[in-house]
């Protein structure tokens, strides 16, 4: 069973216009409904309470979307426009919050809302999440409330989202699912009132479609009960970044990417990276990956060294990675490790190491997510720009290879 969208259109439709007039949308009765839906999840937002008080949707994405400066938020069935202008206020100047709605009424209202508020950098367009009016690869953030189980066809909506998002961009939705044993019989009953209650996916079947458009890294964590065997919902997900095997096609952007990263001062003890061919020399031919972007750029890459020739040591690598400054966030660091981890335990490798320096958090942070753990520090290690510094000793040790 799935929500008629004609239906949706104008029921919503509606709501906008009595919100116009200064009424409210109508759609939420009882307090059953306030209780689980709506303006209570925004709590302490400074915006106007007319503003807050259109929001219809069971959660608030923008507690787990973690916008960024400058980044570029689209907000699924925007509605009055609530999270945009939230969005838009993260991501500041240099960024932009879109909101997509297919109702006349929903965009006028949104559109009054950020004048009201005076925000310029939000915009709202008319579309359905079925056929988003945007670019491929235009949007790092996608965000939705409560719409997503609205739609008669979620798998269309879940390619969309793909399409749209730059590799490695995230997806930060608030939702209904259903229990595994949900019958369309119990799923017709619970409609009713709020369409999205009869048109949610199963927590499987969710978890399912995202993982067939592309997505990694998908949670979906249960926030609250709006029905027998119907939840509200949190999802997050990241689009799944391109990895490919390096090769000397590779070999201008592999450099470049080196010093950039050295250039920040807290990548490594060298201060200018090497050209391919030394590079290439020192590095071993297998395991050698880097990551693309939508338009097939290399945007960061991982290889590894043998840290002695003695057979002992055979399995044991010391590794490096590297992400372009302007892909950071985005997942690639972790999707290079990821590639890395699986290739090296597919050739018997049980051991790969490394060292960072203490300031660089977040590369010990990506490094702990992998899996590896923090064994020691060397104290003052060599001279680095002038001031003695500290190196922290990295590793992660097969729990498939060598046990």
């Amino acid at each position: 069973m799935n929500p008629d969208r004609d239906a949706v259109r104008d029921r919503y439709a509606t709501a906008a216009r009595r919100a116009l007039t200064g009424a409210g949308t109508g759609l939420l009765t009882g307090d059953r409904d306030a209780g689980r839906l709506g303006a209570v999840h925004y709590a302490g937002v400074e915006l106007p309470d007319e503003v807050t008080a259109t929001s219809l949707g069971c959660g608030n994405p923008l507690v787990v979307a973690e916008l960024k400066p400058g980044e570029t938020v689209l907000d699924l069935g925007s509605g009055g426009g609530l999270d945009v202008l939230l969005s838009a206020r993260r991501v500041g100047p240099d960024g932009r919050a879109i909101g997509l709605d297919m109702t006349d009424d929903m965009l006028t209202l949104a559109r009054r809302h950020a004048e009201q508020a005076g925000v310029l950098n939000a915009e709202f367009v008319k579309g359905t999440i079925e056929q988003i009016p945007l670019p491929a690869a235009s949007v790092d953030v996608v965000i939705s409330n409560c719409v997503i189980a609205l739609s008669p066809d979620k798998p269309a909506v879940f390619a969309e989202i793909a399409r749209v998002l730059r590799a490695g961009g995230r997806l930060g939705v608030a939702d209904i699912v259903a229990d595994d044993t949900l019958t369309d019989a119990e799923r017709a009953r619970r409609a009713g009132a709020v369409e999205c209650l009869g048109g949610a996916l199963t927590i499987g079947r969710y978890r399912m479609l995202l993982r067939e458009a592309g997505f990694a890294d998908i949670e979906i964590e249960l926030t609250h009960e709006v029905g027998d065997k119907l939840h509200s919902a949190i999802i997050r997900a990241t689009k799944t970044i391109p990895v490919v095997a390096m090769t000397a096609g590779h070999a201008d952007r592999v450099p470049a990417i080196y010093q950039a990263g050295l250039d920040t001062g807290q990548a490594s003890f060298e201060t200018v990276a090497p050209d391919w061919k030394t590079w290439d020399a020192v590095h071993l031919p297998d395991h050698r990956f880097v990551a693309l972007d939508a338009a097939g750029s290399v945007v960061g890459w991982t290889a590894i060294s043998a840290v002695s020739s003695r057979c002992v040591y055979e399995g044991v690598v010391e590794h490096s990675v590297y992400v372009d400054p302007e892909a950071r966030g985005r997942g690639v660091g972790r999707a290079l490790l990821a590639a890395l981890i699986a290739s090296t335990e597919s050739a018997g490798i049980w051991t790969i190491q490394s060292g960072v320096f203490p300031e660089n958090t977040a590369s010990r942070e990506l490094h702990r997510r992998a899996g590896f753990r923090e064994i020691g520090i060397r104290e003052r290690v060599g001279q680095h720009h002038g001031f003695w510094r500290d190196v922290v000793m990295i590793e992660r040790r097969s729990t498939r290879v060598g046990t």
